[in-house]
């Protein structure tokens, strides 16, 4: 496929502006303290339904679309992407408990690590997928990064809340978002150099098996201290929300 100077243009224009949207979570820096703990639940509920809902309703069903291994195969790098999220965080949590007299363990919590890898790798992914499109047609391209925007408000607001909630300053949490988010652009570079010709089929289910592992395992946990119905009926609302908006994008592309 042939490397067009404009489309590159196209590729690095949309990516950055993707990356921009990482910084959504500065709306919440005008509210107090007391008014962002919260909601920091029901935005976790809402990072929560986003990323099951993008695991299972786009990167499991576009992976096995796209490739050529088989179902056990797929599936193992699901479980591969699942089982590596669980080691990483075991990994981090004992080496920052290891010595109680010098950590507590009441900093940043091993979680606001794992999102920022998942995300970064998502958005590297995204990056590579919406460049693909790009490389086919322009119009393709910018209709994939509507959708991949509609996509990433709802998680980027939604890992703010995680990052907060997780031991992380306001200003830090909005720069770290905004660095794992500049895989985006860089995904774009890698596919407009390689012309079509790299294959990133299984990353596809190794990142859903990531997003399985943060949602289900490290964030719905968290929405389970609250004794009040209101406000369980408030964080299963914003849980459904999370993947409703991850369905709508897909009948909506």
């Amino acid at each position: 496929m042939e490397q067009q100077p404009d489309i590159l243009l196209w590729i690095l224009g949309s990516g950055l502006l993707m990356s921009a949207i990482a910084l959504i979570g500065g709306v919440t820096t005008i509210l107090g303290r007391e008014t962002l703990q919260r909601i920091i639940p029901s935005l976790i509920a809402l990072a929560a339904g986003s990323l099951l809902g993008g695991a299972f309703l786009h990167l499991i069903p576009e992976g096995m679309r796209e490739t050529e291994l088989s179902s056990t195969a797929y599936f193992s790098w699901v479980l591969i992407g699942f089982t590596l999220f669980f080691s990483l965080e075991q990994w981090m949590h004992w080496h920052r408990c290891r010595r109680p007299q010098e950590d507590d363990c009441n900093g940043t919590k091993p979680v606001t690590w794992l999102i920022l890898v998942g995300d970064a790798l998502h958005n590297f992914i995204g990056g590579l997928a919406v460049a693909g499109a790009f490389l086919v047609d322009v119009r393709l391209g910018i209709t994939m990064w509507i959708a991949a925007a509609l996509h990433e408000v709802p998680q980027e607001l939604g890992d703010f809340g995680v990052l907060v909630h997780g031991g992380w300053e306001r200003g830090k949490a909005l720069l770290a978002n905004l660095l794992s988010a500049l895989t985006f652009p860089l995904g774009g570079i890698i596919a407009w150099l390689a012309a079509g010709t790299l294959d990133i089929t299984f990353l596809l289910p190794f990142a859903a098996g990531n997003f399985i592992y943060i949602g289900a395992s490290d964030l719905v946990p968290e929405l389970s201290h609250h004794e009040r119905v209101p406000r369980m009926l408030l964080h299963f609302s914003a849980f459904v929300v999370g993947w409703v908006l991850m369905l709508a994008v897909g009948l909506l592309s």
